[in-house]
């Protein structure tokens, strides 16, 4: 199928110099540009792409150096409490039985964390503090300044104390819109992690820093914990989990690295080891060379216009003296008489147009020489074979009749004779080569008539034929000898009853013509040696023999209809033969 339409695509170009000329022409012309044009365009694309690199790298640097200052800054909070000379006294007196000086030193510690909420902004809206060998948790926010001992350790320090680490970033499981910053109480001795101090943070702290990256329309911006899980992400869509599991192992602290259709920057935000990045896709920097690319595709499209314009008038010019001879040639005809004709040109074409012309008045004569020779040779050879036939039918035909004469009545041997005479009729004062199958089939009637009084205990003959294939042409005695064929061959060495059926239906734009006897077969080697010769284009007329072969009626054949006309033979042996004649509807 796609061969069939890259030949239908390729038909006008493999067919006219002129067309060829033409999208040569034009691909010379307009390669050039559009690939400088191409070439442009892309390198506007690459120096955006650098750009937009280089200033997200910055940018990503200098976010990173501000988000570090104010971790920094939420930091030094917790060490306020930590370095507070009321945590040290707490310590200390809590394991006295004084109650009126453990009480003291509590209350001390919620003045200290209450003075630390309220001076440490609005965005820090809880802070805590968990004493692991006491098991106290003091909680100062909004709504709440108590002390509580609670069952179990507190979820978030009993993973600080589980991985012995000496701060956290966590993400409130009730409200995604809050952090907790913890940072533990070590033992100076020993560095015995005796609790932690925790503050809770609004993730809103950080979007003014993180402004300063710029809110694309397409942009996604994250902060990610060491294991690559999103922490906050202010705006963009959700990052895919592949993009998360290269980050997470990534052991650079600051880069970028291009996936599936966007580009990843990204950074370490120091102290706390949170990594900051920003996705962009490949969308934005195309948008934004866009502008530039534009301007040149106007332009090469321009220079393409007049380019193509120009190849064509040149094609044109070039090709038209060619195209013109071209159909001069087309034009003239061989067996049609005409004059020498002198061209008007003076250059090579108009030479070739004279040589071309004398040419073919040569050709001509000689064409009519071998044309007229080739007539004479087949109407010899037709005529050769309508002799062959006459003597052979006679012959066989007479020799019948004179032994009915003596048995049978006068009113069936002067069937017989009727059969005879009109076989002749058809054979000698028809002038044509070609009958219509009409007249074929009632030829064939007359002497399978002759046949049946010949054999009528043992023949039985049928014949079904479709109405509107009996104006089909066929070269005259085609069907007579094949049946004729089916008695010297076949039946005559069967024994018991005998079969001739023949069948005429149409296929299609063909006619087909099958004629099927129960007779003795053929051997295999003999059949394939028929098959061979019915399939010959040898050019023969008639074999030599006594009786008129299947190879001449396919050579006939053959000879008015073309090669995809002829004859087919089936046989087993032992069980009849069929052989199907095909001719045009």
């Amino acid at each position: 199928m796609f061969a069939k339409w890259m030949m239908k695509l390729s038909g006008p170009f493999r067919r006219s110099i002129r067309n060829k000329l033409i999208l040569t022409m034009i691909l010379l012309a307009t390669l050039p540009i559009v690939a400088i044009t191409g070439l442009a365009a892309e390198n506007s694309r690459r120096s955006m792409e650098t750009e937009v690199i280089n200033t997200n790298l910055s940018n990503m640097k200098w976010t990173g150096v501000y988000l570090g200052d104010q971790f920094t800054q939420l930091n030094n909070l917790i060490y306020t409490v930590m370095i507070s000379p009321h945590l040290s006294d707490y310590l200390a007196s809590a394991e006295e039985p004084n109650l009126s000086s453990q009480f003291t030193a509590q209350r001390n510690i919620i003045d200290t964390l209450t003075n630390l909420f309220y001076s440490a902004g609005n965005h820090v809206v809880g802070v805590e503090m968990y004493l692991k060998e006491y098991n106290k948790l003091f909680t100062v926010n909004a709504s709440r300044n108590d002390i509580q001992s609670p069952a179990v350790v507190p979820a978030p320090y009993k993973q600080l104390f589980d991985r012995d680490k000496d701060f956290m970033i966590t993400t409130d499981s009730s409200d995604g819109t809050k952090f907790q910053l913890i940072r533990s109480i070590n033992r100076f001795e020993n560095q015995e992690k005796l609790g932690g101090i925790s503050l809770q943070i609004r993730w809103g702290v950080l979007d003014q820093t993180l402004d300063l990256l710029g809110r694309g329309n397409e942009h996604t911006v994250f902060i990610a914990g060491a294991d690559g899980k999103v922490l906050y992400q202010p705006w963009g869509s959700a990052p895919a989990s592949g993009t998360l599991s290269r980050i997470a192992d990534t052991g650079e602290s600051q880069g970028y690295f291009r996936s599936d259709h966007e580009y990843v920057f990204y950074n370490t935000i120091d102290p706390v080891g949170l990594k900051l990045v920003t996705v962009i896709p490949d969308s934005f920097i195309n948008q934004s060379a866009m502008a530039t690319m534009n301007f040149g595709l106007i332009v090469g499209a321009v220079s393409i216009g007049v380019a193509v314009l120009v190849a064509v008038v040149l094609a044109w010019r070039l090709a038209t003296p060619i195209v013109n001879l071209a159909r001069y040639v087309q034009g003239f005809g061989m067996m049609k008489e005409r004059e020498v004709r002198l061209s008007n040109r003076v250059d090579e074409i108009g030479l070739l147009e004279t040589k071309l012309d004398q040419m073919s008045h040569r050709i001509r004569e000689h064409i009519r020489t071998e044309y007229i020779i080739s007539l004479e040779k087949k109407s010899s050879e037709l005529k050769a074979l309508q002799a062959q036939i006459n003597p052979h039918f006679l012959q066989n035909t007479l020799q019948m009749i004179g032994s009915m004469l003596f048995k049978n009545s006068p009113a069936e041997s002067y069937g017989v004779l009727r059969s005879l005479s009109d076989m002749f009729r058809y054979i000698i004062r028809e002038p044509e080569d070609l009958a219509p199958l009409r007249a074929e089939l009632n030829h064939l009637n007359n002497y399978m008539q002759i046949q049946q009084q010949r054999f009528a205990a043992r023949l039985d003959y049928r014949l079904q034929v479709d109405e509107g294939a009996l104006n089909s042409l066929i070269p005259k005695l085609t069907l007579q000898p094949i049946t004729e064929n089916a008695f010297f061959h076949g039946l005559e060495r069967q024994e018991g009853p005998w079969e001739l059926e023949v069948k005429v239906s149409r296929t299609g734009e063909d006619t087909l013509i099958v004629i099927r006897d129960n007779g003795v077969g053929l051997e295999p080697d003999k059949l394939a040696e028929l098959q061979r010769r019915l399939t010959s284009r040898s050019g023969k007329l008639w074999t030599y023999g006594e009786r008129i072969g299947l190879s001449n009626v396919a050579s006939r054949i053959h000879l008015h209809f073309g090669g995809s006309y002829g004859i087919q033979v089936e046989s087993r042996e032992g069980q009849g033969t069929t052989v199907t004649v095909t001719i045009p509807l």
